[in-house]
């Protein structure tokens, strides 16, 4: 191939995320025309769906059918557990910090310095059962919008900090004074801070273009967590966190899950680790 359609959405944090993976590619492959295209989500638009997930990738996903792009880039936490037929995930390339950070106030830059009765927002299931599992002294109040709306709402007052994916911060390139939580505080969501890289199945020639980009732990690592999630019915209004990180010839998974979820999917914590198991056997 000597030019590729790359397809993202138009937010500042999409296109950032775009253009490290295109960035990587012209590296890859000296002479590679890369084309953006950006395209306009239901998500974007402000349009609800039975899915959270399904409102941000959707017209990517068709467009790639059409085969008005070639790739998509997605956010892999923001992408449903299964591809639409005639697409899969291509290539995962090398993942951010996956982890939560807390953004604070200058009179409180930690979550460590939060206050009695403090007031954090985010308007994550998982972030508030962790927030509140971790300090029930807090008060979570819901904030929504992207990366830079938020912000402006914890400098207008009324916050004392949000919690934000390190990912997105490091990409956006932001300078602002940020507290990654450790995992045993907060186990980040599915996915997070990694990329996938869609595109149509039938395509040799994109498989053989993106093939350096995958990388097999990532790829292993993103994969068990996407599985344990679609097995456990997690979506985005699902209080679920799972990180795998690879370990030598070990994969280390650290799983949330609160009441709410035992209760939906109805199994036991020791069904839950069989399931887990079941999974990681699958993957190696």
């Amino acid at each position: 191939m000597t030019r590729l359609r790359l397809g993202t959405r138009g937010s500042a944090l999409a296109r950032a995320q775009s253009r490290r993976v295109a960035e990587i590619l012209e590296r890859l492959h000296p002479g590679l025309g890369i084309e953006t295209v950006v395209i306009e989500t239901s998500g974007d638009k402000g349009i609800s769906a039975p899915d959270v997930k399904t409102a941000f990738v959707k017209e990517l996903e068709e467009a790639l059918l059409r085969g008005d792009i070639d790739i998509a880039v997605h956010s892999a936490k923001d992408l449903p557990e299964e591809s639409p037929e005639g697409l899969r995930i291509l290539a995962y390339p090398e993942r951010e910090d996956p982890r939560d950070a807390f953004v604070g106030t200058e009179a409180c830059r930690t979550f460590a310095e939060l206050p009695r009765g403090g007031v954090v927002g985010t308007g994550s299931p998982r972030r508030k059962a962790q927030l509140l599992r971790a300090r029930p002294d807090l008060r979570v109040a819901p904030v929504r919008g992207n990366v830079d709306t938020r912000l402006r709402k914890l400098r207008a007052g009324g916050f004392d900090g949000l919690v934000l994916a390190a990912a997105g911060l490091k990409r956006l390139g932001l300078e602002l004074p940020s507290d990654p939580l450790p995992v045993d505080v907060m186990v980040p969501a599915p996915g997070q801070g990694a990329l996938a890289v869609q595109g149509r199945d039938r395509r040799d020639d994109l498989r053989s273009l993106l093939s350096p980009l995958d990388i097999p732990a990532v790829r292993l690592e993103v994969e068990l967590e996407r599985r344990l999630a679609a097995a456990l019915g997690g979506g985005c209004s699902t209080p679920l966190g799972a990180l795998a990180r690879c370990e030598g010839e070990a994969v280390r998974l650290t799983v949330f899950f609160s009441g709410l979820l035992t209760d939906r999917s109805g199994r036991s914590p020791r069904e839950l680790d069989a399931l887990v198991e079941r999974l990681r056997k699958r993957l190696t």
